[in-house]
């Protein structure tokens, strides 16, 4: 597989929080970090996610925003 995307974090699932449309997975990427995004409960079974199963998460974004107290 091979993204236009930079940002590419192998990991493994940690949890999944199914909706009626969408759900929540978690994977952990080492290091104490956790990163969390919402998808379609139809990509979630499509790539037969699953908690102890490696994934990947791909992030690509045009920007980001940051923020202090």
């Amino acid at each position: 597989m091979k993204l236009s995307a930079r940002n590419q974090f192998k990991g493994k699932v940690v949890e999944i929080k199914e909706g009626a449309v969408n759900g929540t997975v978690k994977i952990d990427i080492g290091g104490g970090n956790v990163i969390s995004s919402v998808i379609t409960m139809a990509s979630i079974k499509e790539l037969g996610l699953a908690v102890g199963k490696e994934a990947y998460a791909v992030i690509k974004a045009s920007s980001v925003m940051v923020g202090v107290d």
